[in-house]
C-alpha cells in the first residue's frame, strides 16, 4: 500500500516526506494508522550514526494509533482497537520467558535491524522498487502507517486522547519505569534525579507516587527545575552555579539512596553515581553515543553500592503503559504538561526545538 514516511536518506541528513510502499500484514503482524508519534533523543542518535541504524531509512519509535489490519493468527488485537506501539520482544528466549521481554535477546535485531524480522528483507520501499530500511524498534512510525508485530502492542482505552499517549512507549515509560520498576523507593527514601527532560520529568511524577519523600531535581534550565517541583520534585539544584553532589548531601544529610542519569552526558554519569553511597542504588537511563566509556570510584563503589543500566523502564509494556495511563486518568501523572504538538510536515523544526530545550517533549501529529 501507498504511504506518507519522513525519510532519511543518509546519516545526517534531513527527514524529508516521501510516499513509500509498506507491505501489507503477514502472520503475527498488524498494520497501524499512525494518529501521532513522539520524537524522542534515541531518533537523533540513529539519524547521526551513534545507534547503527542503516540508511535510506525510517525512523520514530513512539507510535500510537488505530489498528486498520490484522494479519493470519492475529487474535490480541482487531480493526478500529487504539494502541500504543510499546517495545519489540521475541517471546521465546530466556529473557523474554523469564518476564523481562525489554532485555530480550534479539533486542539488536529487532531494535535497529532495518529489517523484517527474521526475513533480512524491509516490508518498506521506495515506489520504484528502491530499498529501504525500517521497522525501527519495530515500528518506524515517523509515518502515516506502521506494519509491526502484534505482540508489541497495547491496547488503550478509546477516552484518552490518542495524540497524547505515543510516548508512553519509551521516553515517558524508560523514566517512569525505571522508578517504579528497578529502583522502587522505600518509604521514606531519598532520590536524585539528573536531567529534568520528558525521561525525567516523567521520573519525577512516578517518584511522587512512590514512597520517597525526597526528590532532587537537577538541571541547567532554570524553567524545566520550576516545573519539577510543581510536578513532585521536593528539591531542586541548579547545576550551572552549584555542586550538585555536595548539594544532595546537604539536602539529605549524607549521600541519597537512589540516583537516576537521564541525560546520557558521561560526567553526570559520575555525579549520579557519586551522589549514593553504601547499599545505594544509581541507575542509568540516559542515551551516550555507542562506544561512551566512564569511570567510577572503586572503593566506594564496592562497599554495597549498585550501579545498573535500564532499558525502557524495564517491566512489560502493557502493565506499565496501562498503569501510566490510569495514573493520568486520576490525575496523577499529568503528562500533558510535557508535550508540545507539531504537524507532519514540521518534523524537523520539531527535533531542532527538542534540541534547542524550547519543547520538553514535540508530538509529530499525522494528516487526518
Amino acid at each position: 500500500m501507498r504511504i506518507q514516511a519522513a525519510v532519511f536518506d543518509k546519516q545526517d541528513g534531513p527527514f524529508r516526506l516521501q510516499d513509500v510502499e509498506l507491505d501489507e500484514p503477514g502472520t503475527g503482524e498488524v498494520l497501524v494508522r499512525i494518529a501521532a508519534t513522539g520524537i524522542c533523543h534515541t531518533d537523533g542518535l540513529a539519524r547521526h550514526g551513534d545507534l547503527p541504524f542503516p540508511a535510506p531509512g525510517v525512523l520514530g519509535h513512539e507510535g500510537s494509533g488505530v489498528v486498520t489490519a490484522v494479519g493470519p493468527g492475529v487474535t490480541s488485537v482487531q480493526e478500529g482497537d487504539h494502541v500504543v506501539i510499546g517495545w519489540p520482544w521475541c517471546g521465546e528466549c530466556r529473557n523474554c520467558l523469564a518476564g523481562e521481554p525489554r532485555y530480550c535477546a534479539r533486542l539488536g535485531e529487532l531494535l535497529v535491524g532495518g529489517v523484517r524480522p527474521g526475513t533480512g528483507t524491509s516490508a518498506l520501499r521506495r515506489p520504484d522498487g528502491g530499498a529501504l530500511h525500517g521497522h525501527f524498534f519495530g515500528q518506524s512510525s515517523f509515518a502515516t502507517h506502521s506494519l509491526t508485530r502484534a505482540n508489541s502492542l497495547v491496547k488503550v482505552p478509546h477516552d484518552i486522547p490518542l495524540d497524547l499517549l505515543g510516548p508512553l512507549a519509551c521516553g515517558l515509560s524508560t523514566g517512569a519505569g525505571a522508578v517504579l520498576n528497578t529502583l522502587r523507593p522505600q518509604t521514606g527514601s531519598s532520590l536524585v534525579i539528573y536531567g529534568t527532560g520528558s525521561v525525567g520529568l516523567a521520573a519525577v511524577m512516578a517518584a511522587r507516587n512512590s514512597g520517597a519523600t525526597t526528590i532532587i531535581a537537577v538541571d541547567r534550565h532554570t524553567s524545566r527545575l520550576e516545573l519539577a517541583a510543581e510536578l513532585g520534585a521536593t528539591h531542586t539544584v541548579n547545576a550551572t552555579d552549584t555542586d550538585p553532589v555536595a548539594a544532595v548531601q546537604d539536602i539529605c544529610g549524607g549521600p541519597a539512596d537512589n540516583a537516576l542519569e537521564c541525560t546520557g552526558i558521561l560526567s553526570v554519569v559520575r555525579q549520579a553515581a557519586d551522589s549514593v553511597g553504601m547499599l545505594g542504588t544509581c541507575a542509568l537511563i540516559g542515551g551516550a553515543p555507542a562506544g561512551a566509556e566512564f569511570t567510577l570510584d572503586h572503593l566506594t563503589t564496592l562497599w554495597g553500592k549498585r550501579i545498573v543500566g535500564v532499558l525502557g523502564g524495564g517491566g512489560r509494556s502493557t502493565q506499565l503503559i496501562g498503569a501510566l495511563i490510569e495514573l493520568y486518568r486520576q490525575g496523577r501523572f499529568p503528562m500533558e504538561r510535557l508535550v508540545s504538538w507539531f504537524a507532519f510536515d514540521q518534523i524537523e523544526q520539531a527535533l531542532e526545538a527538542s534540541y534547542s530545550g524550547d519543547v520538553i517533549k514535540p508530538i509529530v501529529r499525522m494528516p487526518a
